[in-house]
């Protein structure tokens, strides 16, 4: 289970590059970061894939390939669209920290499957997770009154970020579910299909644009758009939190309870929010502090409560 835990924090730190590309393209629109990102993500596993591709591509089954298209969809392309969105709109802090709701979703959609501890022995963890949380809105809150920012985009860009929740709480308990069901495929296999099929998808819907008249956005359109930086970047993203952080998370997802996957998630939010803080070169301020600290305290209680022997095990065999 600690090597799934590894896995798991490794991922985060990958996956945290996604609040802070947003920012890095701010010229770009959401549709534009999507498609982009998720096109890169499909030819390099393509490439990497290639020399296994047709003995792998013959084990497929039919309901393989519609849970391919269901993953791509909800844990790429339309969750970073929305993602994207709640960046541009609503800033770093805002669209990560309610994508730090995941622990307490997924936990709680999961909480029936084999190996998840009931919530009861989950409270403590789990009420430090809820603490962190409210730290981060009453900071968020406070700060954007004190900017004068914008009410309603800013409300748009929380909703945007609240849907791409709801998105990837799904993904992440169906792929576990799922991982656990069919271990005909390995964690890499079944990463690099995943990831063919989201480039598919995003060649296909990037068609779709192109023929409507091109991705408008709220990306910022009064700065230049360099196309060589685009492909650089988002090809790195790509590489990192696709490639490499998908494959990890697979590991993960087979090694440890949907309930104890959830609070893994926390990771990607916590790296986020470095990333954000080293953009913006700024420290956090004390309730950003203070919710980070809580955060991590309820990662880590959720861990220990996972790694306890059961109280069964503890007791000595009868004689």
């Amino acid at each position: 289970m600690w090597y799934g835990v590894l896995c798991g924090l490794t991922a985060g730190a990958f996956w945290g590059m996604i609040f802070v590309m947003p920012r890095w393209l701010a010229e770009f629109s959401p549709v534009e970061l999507a498609l982009g990102r998720y096109l890169a993500y499909g030819l390099i596993t393509l490439v990497l894939l290639l020399p296994r591709l047709r003995p792998l591509l013959r084990r497929l089954t039919r309901n393989d390939c519609r849970v391919l298209l269901r993953h791509a969809l909800a844990g790429n392309i339309v969750y970073y669209l929305l993602l994207s969105t709640g960046v541009q709109l609503a800033g770093v802090a805002a669209a990560s920290l309610i994508i730090g709701l995941l622990p307490l979703s997924v936990t709680l959609l999961g909480r029936r499957d084999h190996g998840a501890l009931p919530l009861r022995q989950l409270a403590w963890p789990l009420a430090l997770v809820v603490a962190g949380i409210a730290c981060i809105n009453v900071d968020v809150l406070t700060h954007a009154v004190a900017q004068q920012r914008a009410w309603p985009l800013v409300a748009g860009g929380m909703l945007c970020a609240f849907g791409a929740l709801l998105c990837w709480t799904w993904y992440a308990v169906d792929n576990a579910r799922f991982l656990k069901r069919n271990p005909h495929f390995s964690g890499a296999e079944w990463s690099g299909l995943y990831g063919i099929s989201t480039g598919l998808v995003a060649l296909s819907m990037g068609a779709v644009v192109l023929a409507l008249g091109g991705a408008g956005g709220p990306g910022e359109g009064d700065l230049p758009r360099n196309w060589l930086r685009f492909w650089s970047i988002v090809s790195i993203v790509a590489l990192g939190a696709s490639v490499i952080g998908n494959q990890l998370w697979n590991l993960a997802s087979r090694r440890v309870p949907v309930t104890l996957s959830g609070q893994l998630l926390l990771f990607e939010t916590l790296f986020g929010l470095l990333y954000g803080f080293i953009y913006q070169r700024q420290m956090p301020r004390p309730l950003e502090l203070a919710a980070i600290v809580l955060l991590i305290a309820g990662v880590a209680g959720s861990v220990w409560l996972h790694a306890r022997p059961p109280a069964a095990q503890l007791q000595a065999p009868p004689a």
